[in-house]
């Protein structure tokens, strides 16, 4: 899957926020509720809802991966006993338990291309 740009994500913000204000009843700006309120957002608000979304996922394709790499990995320490004990049982390869921890986690969370 290609990746996509800033301003590919900044158009589909603008139309899902479109619809959402759509569906609410909006006449040109995204309706916010707040405590039972609504208000229709000023252009500046507007306009900086569509970039937060935009900027949102842009990040999360570009960067998703990482955090859900970090989440996935054993803590350090535990890293480091798989290291030791591969190195003493001489398996310091493709066979070693440290090797196939990571290469699992590297492939249950690829970077995108």
């Amino acid at each position: 899957m290609a990746l996509k740009t800033l301003e590919e994500f900044e158009a589909e913000a603008q139309a899902e926020i479109d619809a959402i204000k759509t569906a609410n009843g909006g006449d040109g700006k995204f309706i916010q509720t707040s405590n039972d309120v609504k208000r229709e957002y000023n252009d500046a608000e507007y306009q900086q809802n569509v970039t937060d979304l935009a900027n949102q996922r842009f990040d999360e394709q570009n960067n998703g991966y990482i955090r859900a790499r970090q989440q996935a990995h054993d803590t350090i320490g535990n890293q480091l006993d798989q290291l030791y004990w591969d190195i003493h049982n001489d398996k310091l390869d493709k066979t070693g338990e440290w090797y196939k921890a990571v290469k699992k986690v590297k492939d249950d969370n690829p970077k995108p291309s």
